[in-house]
């Protein structure tokens, strides 16, 4: 059995945590949950001994790294993740993370690779809302290529944003263009995903990203595009809600375990 590990315990923790309960993940055991909120892992914790499974509900991350997990999923914030991934990575444990902005960062990015690398261990990064990735990295070797990045969002997702103005409560309007690595400086967590997809592919300075705000729009659009002399690629997903990303880790977690991978 994995031992596996959470950090960040919102929606998304949630569904890791029910797809566990619900035999979903059966080499993994999930021993200890963290949140800066302790109130949020005690629910998870709560949850998992009402099932007869074991699991610490963690008041620091020195704390849950002492439990030897092999695996943490990391479900925070770029913010966190910085903060946990070099100390992560040096305990001998691989994280999975959804806060893939946080590798806008180049020095940090380097620094992670050169850790995870001394210290036998791995980042996986989840597709989230998006995906492709596999396409992505194989068009992008083959030379030449360029990507572009389009999100669309309703105007609710968008009011405690620096971008907001009240005329986009009646007009469709793009509100962001410019690389990945600006994209996820003006939106911290909006936007991971073009993060995501440009280390997939072309890198985050050269990632042209593009945020629409519609009125009345409900969930997200996310659109990749990717060119090379030989292929034109486009993968475009439509999510509801942010339910998906949680998934994402799921299915992360089932192929790191999977005698066939995808």
């Amino acid at each position: 059995m994995k031992k596996l590990a959470i950090v960040g315990c919102g929606y998304l923790a949630e569904i890791v945590t029910d797809a566990l309960i619900n035999g979903l993940l059966p080499e993994y055991d999930l021993t200890g949950v963290y949140s800066r909120t302790a109130s949020k892992a005690g629910r998870i914790a709560k949850k998992m001994h009402k099932h007869g499974k074991p699991c610490s509900a963690c008041t620091t991350l020195e704390d849950l790294l002492a439990l030897k997990p092999d695996y943490l999923v990391e479900a925070a914030s770029p913010a966190a993740m910085k903060e946990l991934a070099l100390p992560t990575l040096k305990n001998g444990t691989s994280i999975i993370t959804l806060s893939i902005g946080a590798f806008a960062d180049t020095a940090f990015y380097k620094e992670v690779m050169e850790t995870a690398k001394a210290n036998g261990t791995r980042i996986y990064i989840a597709s989230g809302a998006t995906g492709g990735f596999d396409v992505l990295r194989t068009a992008t070797l083959m030379g030449n290529a360029s990507a572009r990045f389009f999100n669309e969002k309703g105007v609710n997702a968008l009011r405690r944003s620096p971008v907001y103005d009240p005329s986009l409560e009646t007009e469709q309007r793009v509100v962001f263009s410019g690389t990945a690595r600006e994209a996820i400086g003006v939106f911290p967590t909006g936007l991971n995903v073009s993060v995501a997809a440009s280390l997939a592919s072309v890198g985050p300075e050269k990632m042209h990203v593009t945020m629409q705000s519609t009125p009345g729009f409900r969930g997200d659009t996310q659109r990749v595009e990717i060119k090379n002399d030989q292929v034109h690629a486009v993968i475009d997903v439509y999510s509801a809600t942010s339910e998906i990303a949680g998934w994402s880790v799921v299915s992360t977690l089932i192929n790191i375990v999977s005698p066939i991978v995808f």
